[in-house]
């Protein structure tokens, strides 16, 4: 697989373009997640939207949020405005099976004055996020204060 770094505004994005039957590896995937996050973190929509494909789909089931496609998730995620208040995404822990394209995140995510915790099962298409499943869970508390004794 390769990995191109490609110009998106002021920021450089890498994109991970394969052929049909190239797959991503672990180190790949916890790279393509660790892009969405730093595009977040950084108000940058379209660093994070390029992480996933044309015809993405996004959902907090049972469709609480949904939205389609690349171009939906960009003004999702703020667009050329950036979003008004600030976002942070980390990861806590990244899987990912190889041979389905199948991986999950547990991640804690802050915009605003609003702190979850969660996790989000995701697929992986042509080396791009096709499909992203997020259950979260509303909390004041830090991450180490939230998983209590349940440490690993």
């Amino acid at each position: 697989m390769k990995t191109f770094l490609l110009g998106c505004g002021f920021a450089l994005v890498p994109l991970f373009l394969q052929a049909q039957t190239d797959q991503l590896s672990q180190s790949e995937f916890q790279q393509l997640l660790q892009t969405v996050a730093e595009g977040w973190n950084e108000g940058n929509a379209r660093k994070a939207a390029d992480c996933f494909t044309p015809d993405a789909i996004y959902t907090e089931p049972p469709e609480k949020q949904k939205y389609v496609g690349r171009e939906r998730l960009y003004r999702f995620f703020g667009g050329s405005a950036g979003q008004k208040t600030a976002m942070k995404m980390t990861w806590h822990h990244l899987i990912f099976d190889e041979r389905t394209q199948v991986g999950s995140g547990e991640f804690t995510f802050e915009y605003g004055s609003s702190k979850v915790h969660g996790v989000t099962m995701l697929k992986i298409t042509d080396g791009l996020i096709s499909n992203w499943r997020e259950y979260w869970y509303e909390s004041d508390l830090d991450w180490e204060q939230f998983i209590g004794d349940n440490k690993f």
